[in-house]
Formats: structure tokens, sequence, C-alpha cells
């Protein structure tokens, strides 16, 4: 397999928080990228805040206004999926639901070339179960990135059964190439990130639930205790409430213990619309 060339730009689906973010870091490495998301507004949006980030940074004096500029001209807006042929890495950041990323995949398959990797940023569901609705399993990935992108140093790579021994090395290299640590594992429910930490976040949200103590109480204990940088219910949160449930579903259903199931508190935040940051309101409140 050919080794990285930074004069084929990389592919992204999804303009939501982890699509935006992966965009941005691969544009500040200098690769081009085309972007697509079903909803335009959303690819507006997502781009505004890139903008505004790359400012950020600018005015702390981590870049240039220079190397601002440049990144946001290798960001490319697609309507069409066919505008993806070009691409050497195709990157789906989309909702945390098998039936949308299968449709994602079916949709752009025949139309990537065929030495493009397929790579999907889930962060549960099985790469094996998704690669197979592709013509080439081979070159089917998984690329599970950190919120937020550009500040999270990981990224899980997620080998499927069929998965190439080159395909994992081009994509180690490609991360590497934006900064990024890659770390293998191998195709379980949740891998290794998610099937460790989010019964922990269920654990803590099953406290709340239960009277043990207020969010601020359970985040500090774990902060201050077990010294981590950000408590179990406000990392929630920041993920997603709705995210977090979807990944206790699937983990449930998967390796079908009652472990995974997701607390009933949680469930009820994400029927009311309570999902964390994005909605301004979760276990805290938001400006």
């Amino acid at each position: 397999m050919s080794a990285i060339d930074k004069s084929k730009p990389v592919g992204v689906v999804g303009a939501g928080a982890m699509g935006r973010g992966i965009v941005q870091v691969f544009a500040q490495s200098g690769f081009d990228v085309l972007v697509h998301d079903a909803n335009e507004a959303a690819i507006d949006s997502a781009i505004a805040t890139i903008e505004k980030l790359l400012e950020r940074s600018v005015s702390k004096e981590r870049i240039t206004a220079v190397e601002k500029d440049a990144a946001l001209k290798r960001i490319t807006p697609v309507n069409e999926l066919s505008a993806f042929k070009p691409v050497q890495l195709f990157v789906e950041a989309a909702s945390e639901r098998p039936d949308i990323k299968k449709s994602i995949f079916k949709g752009v398959d025949d139309l990537l070339a065929d030495d493009a990797i397929r790579a999907s940023n889930t962060s549960s569901i099985s790469i094996t179960e998704l690669a197979a609705v592709t013509k080439n399993p081979t070159l089917f990935i998984g690329m599970h990135f950190f919120n937020p992108v550009p500040v999270m140093k990981l990224v899980e790579i997620v080998m499927g059964l069929e998965t190439s021994d080159a395909t994992y090395d081009k994509v180690h290299a490609l991360a590497e190439a934006v900064g990024k640590t890659p770390l293998r594992a191998n195709d379980h429910p949740g891998f290794v990130s998610n099937r460790i930490l989010m019964p922990m976040i269920n654990e803590a949200i099953l406290c709340l639930q239960d009277g043990v103590a207020t969010p601020e109480a359970i985040d500090g204990i774990m902060q201050l205790g077990m010294a981590h940088p950000m408590g179990p219910l406000r990392l929630a949160d920041l993920i997603g409430l709705d995210v977090c449930y979807d990944i206790l579903n699937v983990l449930h259903r998967d390796l079908g213990e009652d472990k995974y199931s997701p607390a009933p508190l949680l469930r009820k935040m994400v029927l009311a619309g309570r999902l964390g940051n994005k909605t301004k309101r979760g276990f805290y409140e938001y400006e």
C-alpha cells in the first residue's frame, strides 16, 4: 500500500463535534479535507466553529494567522458523495447508530477509489459488522478519535476481523502525521476505552440516582481521590448523554451482562432532551 500522500485529500462525513474536530486536525496538519453532512447548516456551523477555535489559537500564539488561513483554505464542503472519489482516507463520523453508519458506507463504497481506506469513528459498534457492507473489508478500520479532537492525543485504532496489516500500518502513520498517538485494539464491544469508561459513568449516574451524593461531590471525589482530570458526570455531559446511552445499549446487547444496562436516570434525561453540553443542560447547566 502506498505511503501517506498529502497531495490526496481526506474525506469526512459528519460535521458534528467529532467530525469538525477531525476535519480541523487534518487541515492543520497539511491535508486537504472534503467534508459532507446531510444538513448543510451543520457544515456552515462546523466551519465557523473551526475558524473561531483557530482564531483563539492565534490569539494565544499557538499558531500564526498565516497557518490559520492556510488550514481554513484546505477545508472544502461537498454536496455530493461522488466528490470523495479522490480521497485516500474516508472517515465516517455520524451518529452512534449502526443503521446510519451502514447506510453511509453503502452509499459511498462504489464511489471511492479501490484503494481508499474506509474508517469509522465509532466508539462502540463492531468494525467487522460495519465492514461487511463494503466490497473490500480488508480496507476497513476503526479510527476512534476522542473529544475534543484537536486537544486529545489518543486515536484508538480498531481492527476488524478482515482488516489487513497494510491498512493498519497506513492508518497508524496517518494518525501520527496529524500529531496523535495511535493505540491498537481488537474488535470487541466498546473496544478498550468505552468498555472501561461507560460502566464507570453509569455507576456514577446510579450513585446520583440513589442519592449517594450530589453531582459536585461525585465528580470531586473522583477528581481529588482518583486523580481524574474531570469527574464522570461532567465527562458524560461533554460526551453527550445520548451518546453514552447508545454506547451502553450496544455494550448491554452485545456482551449480555446487566452491569452494562443504562441507568434509569440516564434514560430519563435523554428522553427529556437534557443531553449535556450540546443542549446546555445535563447533570450541570451551561452558559
